[in-house]
């Protein structure tokens, strides 16, 4: 349930406890193996209440990925591309800093939430590239391999640097993201 702000205190609370557990939950193990009595058990409410607010766990794990899809489009919305590639680069290396260990786990664990990440990246191709008039030029399988490189090259140097301990500044991580990416973006649209 999105909260507003105009909701009883104790329903804020309700929510934040089911959502604060989910995210534990997330970071002790796969989706597929978190179960509603778990998540109630944990966050101390009543599988009633949990009901109340999510008919599912999938429906609270969809808020979970509009939440931080909507955090990320907001803060790149206003860039063009390709042309501010880097900017966008950069706010998905910053906003990924700022972002919990759930969200460490979905971006960078494989198997179950290869599903859920890959929700997220939609979004934010249709809500950003789709936008862009030299990437709606491109036939459809090169807009595919577009988004597919961009993505896997940021989300694998993103998973690097968080499995190798953040050991590089996120400059350089940066810096090195923009080589590859960058180059590879400007070369596909040059065709």
């Amino acid at each position: 349930m999105l909260l507003t702000g105009k909701e009883d205190l104790r329903v804020i609370k309700t929510i934040e406890a089911i959502k604060g557990t989910f995210e534990k939950l997330i970071c002790e193990k796969d989706y597929e193996k978190i179960t509603v009595k778990e998540l109630c058990d944990m966050a101390r409410v009543n599988k009633k209440t949990f009901y109340h607010y999510y008919p599912t766990l999938d429906d609270l794990l969809a808020e979970l990925q509009m939440e931080i899809s909507s955090a990320y489009i907001e803060k790149i919305k206003d860039f063009k591309l390709p042309d501010e590639i880097r900017k966008v680069n950069r706010e998905f290396f910053l906003y990924s800093c700022s972002q919990g260990l759930a969200y460490e786990k979905i971006t960078c664990s494989s198997g179950s939430y290869d599903y859920i990440r890959q929700k997220m990246i939609n979004r934010v191709t249709s809500e950003t590239w789709a936008k862009s008039q030299a990437y709606q030029k491109l036939d459809e399988f090169t807009r595919g391999i577009l988004i597919e490189h961009i993505n896997s090259i940021n989300v694998n140097i993103y998973r690097h640097w968080v499995e190798a301990g953040k050991q590089v500044e996120v400059d350089k991580l940066i810096e090195l993201s923009d080589k590859l990416t960058c180059d590879g973006i400007h070369g596909i649209l040059s065709i």
